[in-house]
């Protein structure tokens, strides 16, 4: 069973940054789409960065303005997010979430359950004084 944790998240203060942690297990993360979204108190679900397999392309919201960055492990099995230069607009739950269809060969920042079809429980990023 395809299955992903999440962790890092926690309080900061703005301008400060945050590492995010998402562990696979039952498949290699390599062969697969990976995803990162969030959902802000009164706001729908956000795409926010994304992987394709391989590594072949990476996109990321307008939101981010170049703050985050996208990694992974493959020895590890495990995707990170790099989040600097934090602001309260940041506050949200993430979450990370794999689309193992590659139906498309590129990723995608539309949350679309069709192909993101495994994500983790979340963690949620509080940005405050």
């Amino acid at each position: 069973q395809l299955q992903l944790v999440e962790s890092g998240g926690g309080l900061v203060q703005p301008g400060g940054s945050l590492r995010l942690s998402c562990a696979a297990s039952g498949f290699e993360l390599d062969y697969a789409h990976i995803g990162w979204f969030r959902q802000a108190p009164g706001a729908e679900l956000e795409g926010l960065f994304c992987l394709s397999g391989f590594s072949v392309r990476e996109f990321s919201a307008d939101s981010v303005n170049g703050r985050f960055t996208m990694s992974k492990d493959a020895v590890e099995n495990t995707a990170y997010l790099q989040m600097n230069n934090l602001t309260p607009e940041d506050t949200a739950v993430c979450y990370c979430a794999i689309d193992p269809t590659l139906v498309s060969a590129i990723c995608t920042l539309e949350p679309t359950k069709e192909r993101y079809n495994v994500w983790g429980q979340g963690t949620q990023v509080t940005v405050s004084r």
